[in-house]
């Protein structure tokens, strides 16, 4: 295992031209990360799980993501980004779906499911860019926490989020709930809801 700042390191050193999909996953098998070098890094809250940065640069971001149990992440995409996942702590379930039927204009779609996977310190996931429509949840039966280290390449600020329900869709920014291991003052209307991941 390897603390988080070497990892860091290590991930700004893979060139833009080699940072793929199947690329940076090998790198998170052969790297896993230290969980006690995260602690810095996270903050939990009782009703939304948080993203916190902690690096950021014009190729990726990293994040880490706080999860009680029992919550989860609304079903979102990603805007044309690559996105990685490893649980240095914990476990956590991701859902995949196929988005067929879009209407623009009214913004609504069909969503199927098309696969169900386990995240853990042994299986990181890479987002296939074919279907990149997912949900991300922390099981009530573990009764644990777990945490998440997300890689987006590029970073972005905002993405869709899809309701299962009513079969609509709509645009959503998105936020920080810390920044490079400093909460964010809620007063200055920055704190990350942590609705999407």
């Amino acid at each position: 295992m390897v603390p988080i700042d070497e990892f860091v390191a290590r991930l700004k050193k893979i060139p833009a031209s080699t940072f793929t999909v199947a690329g940076v996953r090998q790198f998170l098998v052969q790297h896993p990360v230290s969980p006690e070098s995260l602690q810095r890094y996270l903050f939990f809250q009782k009703d939304h799980y948080t993203r916190n940065l902690i690096f950021k640069n014009e190729l990726f971001e990293l994040l880490a993501l706080c999860w009680e149990a029992g919550q989860g992440s609304e079903v979102h995409n990603h805007w044309n980004q690559n996105c990685w996942m490893a649980v240095p702590i914990g476990s956590l379930t991701a859902r995949n779906y196929r988005v067929s039927d879009a209407d623009e204009v009214r913004q609504t779609c069909r969503l199927t499911p098309t696969g169900l996977f386990i995240l853990d310190g042994r299986n990181p996931m890479a987002v296939d860019p074919e279907e990149p429509v997912h949900e991300v949840f922390c099981s009530a039966k573990n009764q644990q926490r777990s945490v998440s280290l997300h890689i987006y390449s590029l970073p972005f600020d905002s993405c869709l989020v899809y309701s299962t329900e009513d079969g609509t869709y709509r645009k959503v920014k998105l936020s920080y709930y810390s920044l490079y291991g400093e909460q964010i003052d809620p007063s200055q209307g920055l704190a990350g809801k942590g609705k999407v991941g």
